[in-house]
């Protein structure tokens, strides 16, 4: 299946890394030489050229593609480029249907999008605005500081990455199997490890654990975490249930992360240099809440802060457009008093230097982006594709069961799973037709249209979904 990309920057580079372990038909398109020289290093064919081009993709070979993404820092060249592909794909005779995934920032954009106008006017399929999903990992990896990245599936399902500590006397040293008996409510759902100078693995029962192994762990709900980090060897900070939360800049990112904070039981101050911003937000349904202060001021002035009692709030993250300008502000409020600070980040390198600056948690939007285009790209699945952050080359996959699976209607324990491959997590709809998550216990049921999310590595995707009949 070819798979055409457009733009060689850090999001195309990464989702065109992911694919090629699973050996797909890959081409990668952009204008800038040096990104074009950054991408001749992988195992796809490299094309020179403007994506909003008809002649450049029909060099790409539009007309034998299945997917095309449009994955560039531009709203428009994006939108541009999957309409022309889609009229280029068609009307050169296009072997089956041609799947169009654009990026997108712009707000608006994406309410045309989810208002089904897109589709109409620029042939656009899916859009991936990864917002969401940056805020909830934000939101939930600020709850630790021991946490080294926080992937959320919905509906209380997360999947944590932290180091093994050296108090963890009692998990390390002996194979899982044995372990496991020594846990009477169960050992944490281990479903990757990395280990220093060794290639990522699947944990069997066999496995033996060390410490300052990278461990990924499923869980479902927030109280989950902090016996999970104990378990595996870390001293635990206090978070309040009903936090006092400051957020620096009161855009588009800064409203999101404020509706998040509030339906958590939050209490927010958010602090905006730019009067009409503040005045629109406060004038909004958001700037209602009898829970939100909206302050206009400048972040920076210590007045300001002294005035709102800065070391009274739990939590600090800064929400402007530049990288290096939110780094500043949660810096200041962290030397002023404030305990966890978080950021998310256009520049992934920086996420590793800000935990070294003492910043408690950060997120690479990019990272949020691949994942979600790689779970359109896979269009045979039933939800998220995921790529550890962590761990590499294991990645989390959603599949369906049906009833031409093998396993439908038997427990966890009789399905005969492969070492291969480990669940993380069962999802249901309850009576009230709402999705729950469910630990894959051995003695769970596995029931016709359950959605199976599982962690495995790259090269086994395909083995996986024939597993599944898919």
């Amino acid at each position: 299946m070819r798979v055409i990309i457009g733009g060689a920057g850090r999001v195309g580079i990464a989702l065109a890394k992911a694919l090629a372990n699973e050996k797909y038909d890959l081409v990668v398109v952009d204008n800038d030489s040096r990104a074009v020289a950054n991408a001749q290093s992988l195992d796809c064919l490299v094309v020179n050229g403007n994506i909003t081009s008809r002649e450049t993709l029909m060099e790409a070979g539009i007309n034998y593609a299945s997917v095309f993404v449009a994955a560039t820092p531009s709203d428009e060249a994006n939108l541009i480029a999957c309409s022309i592909a889609e009229h280029a794909h068609e009307a050169n005779d296009g072997e089956d249907g041609l799947t169009s995934i654009c990026r997108l920032r712009t707000t608006s954009y994406v309410q045309e999008y989810k208002q089904g106008h897109l589709i109409e006017w620029a042939n656009v399929d899916h859009v991936v605005n990864p917002l969401h999903g940056a805020i909830q990992r934000l939101n939930a990896g600020l709850r630790s500081t021991e946490l080294e990245e926080v992937i959320p599936f919905e509906d209380e399902a997360y999947v944590i990455e932290f180091d093994i500590g050296e108090s963890a006397h009692n998990i390390v040293g002996r194979p899982l199997r044995e372990i496991k008996e020594d846990f009477v409510h169960g050992l944490p759902n281990i479903v990757g490890v990395k280990r220093d100078g060794q290639k990522s693995f699947i944990p069997t029962d066999d496995s033996i654990l060390e410490v300052g192994d990278r461990v990924a762990v499923s869980i479902i709900g927030l109280d989950s975490f902090n016996p999970a980090l104990i378990t595996f060897g870390h001293e635990i900070s206090y978070f309040p249930e009903s936090p006092r939360v400051v957020i620096v800049g009161a855009t588009n990112i800064g409203t999101k992360m404020a509706e998040d904070w509030l339906q958590h039981g939050a209490t927010v101050t958010v602090l905006e240099r730019e009067l009409h911003l503040a005045n629109k937000l406060a004038g909004s349904k958001t700037g209602g809440n009898s829970n939100i202060d909206v302050i206009h001021g400048d972040h920076l002035d210590r007045s300001i802060l002294e005035e709102i009692s800065i070391d009274q709030y739990d939590v600090a993250l800064s929400a402007l457009d530049d990288d290096h300008a939110n780094i500043a502000a949660v810096l200041l409020m962290a030397d002023l008093g404030v305990p966890h600070t978080g950021l998310m980040l256009y520049d992934a390198d920086l996420v590793k230097v800000t935990q070294r600056m003492g910043i408690s948690f950060a997120v690479d939007r990019h990272r949020v982006a691949v994942n979600n285009i790689l779970s359109h790209v896979h269009k045979s699945l039933s939800g998220r594709y995921t790529l550890l952050a962590e761990v590499p080359n294991v990645v989390g996959i959603t599949l369906k069961v049906t009833e031409r699976a093998k396993f439908a209607g038997k427990v966890v324990g009789e399905a005969n799973f492969p070492d291969w491959m480990r669940l993380a997590f069962i999802k249901r709809r309850n009576l009230s037709g709402n999705w729950e998550s469910i630990a894959p216990e051995p003695d769970e049921l596995l029931l016709e249209n359950d959605r199976v999310i599982l962690f495995c590595h790259k090269e086994k995707v395909a083995d996986a979904q024939k597993r599944f009949k898919v």
